[in-house]
């Protein structure tokens, strides 16, 4: 008998749809990508990602929690065992410097800024992807909070993140530390900034420019 090559399963056509529209969204912009073109790339049958994801919006949340998540869950699992304001503030900035120093990561960041902004109303898997666990987090570390008005204050919050996030490049020190203050202070809901434990180091590396790509980030 000839050699027979493995029979792909459905979970290595999965992993291939997300790699191959990682690698093209790494090229072009969101618009740009097409569903054909994705299932072209990892060699799928051209209705893959509608089976595997849905849609392709689905396709890159699926992508982005799956390559992003890992970065946050651990710290912010802590922060949510022994909640506060400035710890959740504190374990979402502390992968910055790591990502954003890394073409690789840097693109994964401003992929995901823009398109949390554009796709507001996608339905995220991972549990810190949703407002549902920072609503919770900001209640048990705000005594009296209600849950109503922690969910705009995340949501404000993240208003004021992800636009720092999307044009892939690093925040100078200065800049991280004002990123904290504002963060901590709206999550808050003072006017004062709160004092600065630390910032973020600028990393040496530079940082290429990438091209431009329901309750959710």
């Amino acid at each position: 008998m000839g050699f027979m090559p493995p029979a792909r399963t459905a979970r290595d056509t999965r992993e291939r749809l997300l790699d191959a529209a990682e690698e093209l969204l790494s090229r072009s912009g969101y618009d740009e990508v097409s569903v054909r073109g994705i299932c072209a790339h990892a060699q799928a049958n051209p209705a893959a990602v509608h089976y595997h994801f849905g849609s392709k919006e689905q396709l890159v949340a699926a992508l982005l929690e799956s390559r992003l998540a890992p970065m946050w869950t651990d710290r912010l699992d802590r922060v949510r065992a022994d909640p506060s304001v400035a710890g959740l503030v504190d374990a979402t900035l502390a992968p910055l410097n790591r990502l954003l120093a890394d073409p690789v990561g840097a693109m994964r960041l401003s992929l995901l800024a823009r398109f949390a902004l554009a796709h507001p109303q996608t339905r995220w898997q991972a549990p810190w992807f949703s407002l549902d666990e920072w609503t919770a987090v900001l209640c048990a570390a705000i005594p009296g909070l209600d849950a109503q008005t922690a969910r705009r204050r995340c949501r404000l919050a993240f208003a004021l993140l992800l636009p720092q996030l999307a044009p892939g490049s690093p925040l100078s020190p200065a800049a991280a530390g004002a990123l904290r203050d504002f963060l901590i202070a709206g999550l808050t809901g003072t006017g004062e900034p709160a004092p600065r434990l630390a910032e973020i180091p600028t990393p040496t590396s530079p940082s290429p420019t990438f091209p431009s790509p329901g309750d959710s980030l």
